[in-house]
Formats: C-alpha cells, sequence, structure tokens
C-alpha cells in the first residue's frame, strides 16, 4: 500500500516512525513539508469525496426478454 502513497505522506509516515523509535515527544516540519502535506491530504479528501459522491447503480433493473426461437 506504501507504494501508492505520495512522496510526502511517506516522508511524514517515515518521520513519525523515526519518532516513535526514538520516543521523542516532538515532530518538526518545514514550512515546505508541512504545505506538501496539506497539498497531499487535501487532494486525498478530494478524491474521497468524489468517490463518495457518484451514483451508484447497484439496485439497478435489467430486463432481459427471450422469445426460445422457432423449433421445427
Amino acid at each position: 500500500m506504501e507504494d501508492k502513497l505520495s512522496i510526502h505522506v511517506r516522508a511524514f509516515n517515515e518521520k513519525v516512525r523515526i519518532m516513535n523509535q526514538l520516543q521523542k515527544r516532538d515532530l518538526i516540519l518545514s514550512a515546505l513539508e508541512a504545505r506538501n502535506l496539506h497539498a497531499d491530504i487535501f487532494a486525498l479528501l478530494t478524491q474521497i469525496a468524489e468517490l463518495t459522491d457518484e451514483p451508484k447503480n447497484i439496485n439497478s433493473i435489467t430486463q432481459i426478454s427471450m422469445d426460445g426461437g422457432g423449433f421445427r
């Protein structure tokens, strides 16, 4: 799954992993890192919103008519 994440989300994940391993209490992001992470999170939320707003045709009814052909 991680290979599908953006570079900025992966970098953030790595920083959090290191923070946890070293049992640090703070995580510092540069302004650029914060902006990039914000942009990626916003893009992901937009995609989720679009997917949940799409009409679902799960309960659509398909009608099929067959006459059986002719037998001789």
